[in-house]
């Protein structure tokens, strides 16, 4: 718009030329007029194009491109550089809700899933590389979380900085609605995964209350939001906090059962969160492993919808499997070791 304000403005100062040419030649100047307005109406046209593409890209179903491959390498490659262009997007639709949910939540399931999951996977002798890793992967984290806060803001002025203190985050929760759900469990996911890479970074500690209370909102909300996602999560959330800041193992077990109950037994991150975050403390190796089987036996293609998150969660479940020496004591080396 600057560009547009400065060639009016030439136009209309010019001493010998500007105004006296509308005298003299009345036609000439409509049809520059006629110009200047075709250009000013082409920058509203840009916005509405933005933001018709933006919303195409975040609508309902637009996500499944995503986690409904079959390719993890593909995806992996291909988000880098779609994040991006949601992040371009965002830079001119800043309020855009759809964008900063979708740019956020999408920084979130790439670090997830390519940097920190790889990245736990890596040979002990790969301790560098791994940390490496697991640094850039929280700092995907907090930028993701960034976005999605700035959307819960955009919705609810003051939210931000209400988070500090937990009776007045909570008069901020109780004023969110079903549809604010995605935005929570976003948010609170990637700043608890930042924490779990980090756990001395004592201002991420300062913020699980705020996180928990965050997350128990949303489950009050919508339970079934994505059928069991927050049963899911619930599970690593309860088994992982010390009691004192509201960790809960029985807790945990139920929302394992209700995870199993909403999905007919086929929640593969049911199994492997309740392999990893309960049998492991517990050292239950017979439930470990069984649960990690039972998560290899379900097909991928029964859910198409979520065929990449299974399809990851299962390498994992093998990789959890065949290392399960490195988190049960009693169980031998390898030969290879």
């Amino acid at each position: 718009m600057k560009k547009q304000v400065k060639s009016t403005n030439i136009f209309a100062n010019q001493k010998t030329g500007g105004r006296i040419a509308l005298i003299i030649n009345p036609i000439i100047a409509q049809g520059i007029i006629a110009v200047c307005v075709i250009f000013i109406s082409a920058c509203s046209i840009n916005q509405l194009a933005m933001k018709a593409v933006a919303d195409a890209l975040t609508g309902g179903g637009s996500s499944d491109v995503f986690t409904g491959d079959s390719d993890p390498q593909l995806i992996g490659d291909a988000l880098p550089f779609a994040i991006k262009i949601y992040e371009a997007l965002l830079s001119e639709n800043p309020s855009h809700q759809g964008l900063m949910l979708t740019t956020g939540s999408l920084f979130i399931m790439y670090a997830n899933a390519f940097v920190q999951g790889p990245a736990e996977m890596l040979a002990t002798s790969e301790w560098k590389e791994r940390e490496e890793r697991m640094i850039r992967a929280k700092n995907l984290y907090v930028r993701g979380v960034d976005i999605l806060y700035n959307a819960l803001e955009a919705k609810y002025r003051g939210f931000k900085q209400a988070v500090s203190d937990l009776e007045t985050l909570q008069v901020y929760l109780d004023r969110f609605k079903k549809d604010d759900v995605p935005l929570l469990y976003w948010a609170v996911a990637g700043g608890l995964a930042s924490y779990s890479i980090d756990i001395f970074d004592f201002e991420l500690n300062s913020r699980l209350p705020e996180w928990v209370a965050m997350i128990q909102r949303a489950y009050e909300l919508d339970p079934d939001f994505e059928v069991a996602t927050l049963d899911e999560f619930l599970i690593l959330l309860y088994a992982s906090l010390p009691e004192i800041m509201g960790g809960d193992m029985e807790r945990a077990k139920f929302h394992f059962e209700r995870a199993q109950e909403k999905t007919g037994g086929k929640s593969v991150s049911a199994y492997v969160s309740y392999a990893q975050s309960i049998c492991i403390p517990a050292q239950d190796y017979d439930t470990y492993k069984d649960y990690l089987e039972k998560a290899l036996e379900i097909d991928p293609d029964e859910n198409i919808a979520t065929r990449l998150v299974t399809i990851i969660t299962q390498q994992k479940a093998r990789w959890l499997l065949d290392n399960a020496w490195k988190s049960f004591s009693f169980l031998p080396f390898p030969d290879d070791y």
